[in-house]
């Protein structure tokens, strides 16, 4: 079930990721074919300022997988609206204080980014003012675009996102064409075009959290200090990783100017806005592995936490593989969507074809890295965003970029990822005091946790016939424990009650579905996890409800159930039903 999982969230996540970039995209798109390179240049120049946006917005939803992933994937209810609502507060109090600094200091902001001084004949001066302030007017809703993915990630709302993100790309093409043929606003239209699409998303999204059976819920007395401070704590490597972009962009713009001038800066400015959206294929892997090592890692699933590192990595290699070759022998069309200058084409051409080379690596590091971040390796997480996106990288560019030139620039990426890799292997192969590259020793979990993998039992249920096999097979895993036969016995009335009753119901639509059973002994206790991919169906709360029916044969198997076991959790989560059963 995790790999299908895996599967169904990262088109959604791909996407969600996109939301980010796919505005940008377009209107560099846009600039560079009909506004000129000087527009083109200031784009570039701004890019710093909207990945300082970007990063505060990853530093909320980052700390929100994590967070709220953990408070999911343990049934606390009430952390998981406290994480909702102070997230909500952090993002519109993000929102309020950048949109006044930017619109307050827009001039000494453009100066810093290297566009020049105010002067009159100072043309990407002006340009790259306008379309900073086009842009951030759309701030609120770029942050709050990126804080509700995570959530309606946990929550299975994953078609919503899709219709968002279209509607929000669609929307964001059409006012750029209208800017460019009707209103005629140059640079400042451009920006503001972005800024009406992430409202455009945000609307569509927001409706799911207003909706009666929303999980997330707003409730201000929950605000407390520690939330923010774990949220914020949560998120810090992703903030770190961001930060380390903006700092890489804006010295590789400082080079390629002092190298090439602004045609290079041009150049830079396609294959940033291109590779971003190449970028979004790694980081919807990444997100899907850290919203989902946060959820297994919170319980103690060891198993779990095994087999995502594994597909996660098959995925980067697969997915990123393929688009490398694509973008090798497309390079050429897609960097004349965006420029017609002679000079500055011929550099982006060749320096996208130098850039994709560093996808596959990329996207294994990012894998790692987030996945780190889940089973709360904060440290190695924060190290390798550092090296990965600044140190590496900007070293190969400005070392390469003096003895080679431009081409120098572009190789500096491929170097940066491939030494991040070879960083991670080696950090590994010190940890466990030998080479390996099964997916064991990459998933570096700490002693202790969760069961050992002989205390554990799981099995898949796919119809009626295989639920007494699986039942009967759990109880002979029990005996071969030593536990009582009474605990076996248990754990097989368990399974047969609650699966049999899934297999009634929840199969009953006539769409494919499956049914994981896994049995756990850890801590003195045995605990029952039962996950299906069904329609949600919470039997604790049904249970609640119910109780008080005169008639004693009603819903006999879930209260024999909850009547053997000493506690019960569920969770809706992902798509999935989650329940747990502690005897």
């Amino acid at each position: 079930m995790i790999k299908k999982l895996f599967k169904q969230m990262l088109l959604t996540q791909i996407l969600s990721s996109m939301t980010v970039t796919l505005c940008m995209l377009i209107d560099s798109m846009m600039i560079g074919r009909y506004l000129g390179v000087a527009s083109m240049t200031a784009y570039g120049l701004a890019a710093p300022v909207l990945l300082v946006f970007a990063a505060l917005g990853s530093l909320i939803s980052a700390g929100v997988q994590v967070t709220c992933g953990r408070t999911v994937g343990c049934g606390d209810k009430e952390g998981t609206n406290a994480c909702y609502t102070v997230s909500v507060m952090l993002a519109a109090a993000i929102s309020v204080v950048g949109l006044f600094a930017v619109l307050t200091f827009t001039d000494p902001i453009c100066t810093l980014l290297g566009a020049g001084e105010k002067t009159p004949d100072n043309e990407v001066f002006f340009l790259t003012r306008d379309y900073l302030r086009g842009f951030i007017i759309g701030a609120p809703a770029f942050i709050a675009a990126q804080i509700m993915v995570p959530y309606m990630q946990i929550s299975g709302s994953r078609v919503r996102l899709v219709v968002a993100v279209i509607a929000m790309s669609v929307g964001d093409i059409a006012l750029d064409i209208l800017n460019v043929a009707v209103f005629k606003q140059g640079t400042f239209g451009m920006g503001l075009a972005s800024s009406i699409s992430y409202y455009i998303a945000f609307v569509i999204g927001v409706v799911y959290f207003l909706k009666k059976n929303c999980i997330f819920k707003l409730d201000f007395k929950l605000i407390k200090g520690k939330v923010c401070r774990r949220l914020l704590r949560d998120g810090v490597p992703t903030l770190i990783n961001q930060l380390s972009l903006v700092l890489l962009t804006f010295t590789l713009n400082r080079l390629l100017m002092d190298i090439r001038g602004k045609h290079a800066v041009a150049a830079y400015s396609v294959i940033s806005s291109v590779g971003n959206i190449c970028y979004a294929f790694s980081s919807g892997i990444a997100a899907v592995a850290l919203t989902l090592s946060s959820i297994f890692y919170s319980e103690g699933d060891v198993s779990s936490l095994k087999k995502l590192v594994k597909i996660m990595c098959y995925y980067a290699v697969i997915i990123c593989g393929a688009v490398t070759a694509v973008v090798l022998a497309a390079a050429g069309p897609m960097v004349t969507i965006f420029l017609t200058d002679p000079d500055a084409k011929e550099m982006a051409v060749s320096g996208f074809r130098l850039f994709v080379l560093s996808l596959v690596p990329c996207a294994l590091n990012t894998s790692f890295k987030n996945y780190y971040q889940g089973i709360a390796r904060v440290r190695l997480t924060m190290i390798i965003s550092v090296f990965q996106n600044f140190g590496f990288t900007a070293l190969a560019a400005v070392v390469l970029g003096r003895l080679i030139g431009v081409n120098g620039v572009w190789l500096g990426f491929v170097c940066g990822e491939m030494l991040t890799l070879i960083g991670i292997a080696v950090y590994v192969y010190a940890r466990n005091k030998k080479f390996s590259l099964n997916a064991s020793s990459f998933a570096m979990l700490p002693e202790g946790l969760g069961a050992r993998e002989e205390d554990c039992f799981e099995n898949t249920v796919t119809s009626a016939e295989d639920v007494s096999r699986v039942s009967a097979e759990a109880g002979n895993f029990c005996a071969s424990r030593g536990l009582s036969s009474k605990t076996g016995m248990v754990i097989g009335l368990c399974i047969e009650e609650m699966a049999n009753n899934i297999v009634s119901h929840g199969f009953a639509d006539g769409k494919e579905h499956s049914i994981d059973i896994k049995v756990m002994i850890r801590q003195g206790s045995t605990v029952l996890r039962i996950r299906d991919n069904c329609p949600d169906f919470d039997p604790v709360h049904y249970l609640e409800l119910h109780q008080n029916e005169d008639d004693p044969a009603a819903h006999i198997g879930i209260r024999m159930v909850m009547k053997l076991v000493k506690r019960a959790n569920y969770v809706y989560s992902l798509g999935l039903n989650n329940l747990t059963l502690i005897l």
